[in-house]
């Protein structure tokens, strides 16, 4: 399991939210995917997996460096 520092601010916390996804759970599927890809709309990294509170959640976000994690969305799958 990869481990990676996350970029939280009130605006994308709130975002999640509306998409019923917690921080826990994006940060879960991030740091350990099913399934990596890239977003077909933006070419942005995507992660895709089964969260512990058995959600599959398609995770959208920005490498900032090496081990930093911008997020930009999440949902439900």
């Amino acid at each position: 399991m990869a481990f990676f520092f996350f970029h939280w601010d009130d605006e994308i916390i709130e975002h999640l939210a509306q998409h019923g996804v917690t921080r826990e759970e994006f940060a879960e599927i991030v740091q350990n995917p099913d399934e990596r890809g890239t977003s077909r709309s933006t070419g942005r990294p995507t992660a895709t997996g089964f969260t512990s509170t058995g959600k599959t959640l398609f995770c959208v976000y920005v490498m900032i460096d090496a081990d930093t994690v911008l997020p930009i969305t999440a949902y439900e799958v």
